[in-house]
């Protein structure tokens, strides 16, 4: 048992006699009461989503997990092999398991895995990831004279995100993974 500051993503707790991954959380302070932890966890078994919010020093049920680096290597259907560094050896996840967090996958990519019973139950991604631009529609003249703006490109990986208009086909630029927002060009 611990209390609500063991909540991370990743971490899995009991909860009503099931486990769930922490997909997602957010500790809030209000100015008037007691701070909490909202969470958005998702069932191992059953792959439902549900919300719960802790009271601030509430004991949680946080099962023990491993984390291993793992090597992402290619996507098949709707399942995606990743490779143990250690021992060569090879688990497939569903895509239900790991989420949002599939779009930000390239081919040889080192995640962190988080893994219980040699199952991967989540996986933590870098938060900066390299990616070159495939696609980016050429600049306008004249488009800049309104300060900051955006067009789409889309990455290596298909991945579509918002870049500054001055971005071109075939650079290097960093991706953040837990907003999706573009995070600078690569300099060599």
């Amino acid at each position: 048992m611990a209390d609500t500051t063991a909540i991370k993503k990743g971490a899995v707790i009991r909860h009503n006699n099931d486990l769930y991954v922490v997909t997602d959380f957010s500790f809030v302070s209000p100015g008037k009461g007691s701070a909490f932890t909202k969470t958005k966890m998702k069932s191992i078994s059953a792959g439902k989503t549900i919300e719960i919010t802790y009271k601030s020093g509430e004991t949680v049920d946080v099962v023990q997990v491993s984390r291993q680096t793992m090597q992402y290597l290619y996507k098949n259907g709707d399942m995606f092999s990743f490779m143990n560094k250690e021992t060569y050896e090879t688990i497939d996840v569903s895509v239900d398991v790991l989420g949002n967090d599939a779009k930000y996958l390239k081919e040889g990519m080192d995640v962190i895995a988080v893994v219980h019973e040699e199952n991967i139950v989540a996986i933590q991604l870098p938060i900066k990831v390299q990616y070159t631009v495939k696609t980016a529609p050429p600049a306008v003249k004249g488009d800049s004279a309104s300060g900051n703006v955006t067009k789409e490109v889309v990455l290596e990986n298909d991945l579509t995100i918002q870049a500054p208009i001055f971005i071109k086909e075939g650079e290097e630029i960093l991706v953040n993974t837990e907003t999706g927002d573009y995070g600078g060009r690569v300099t060599n």
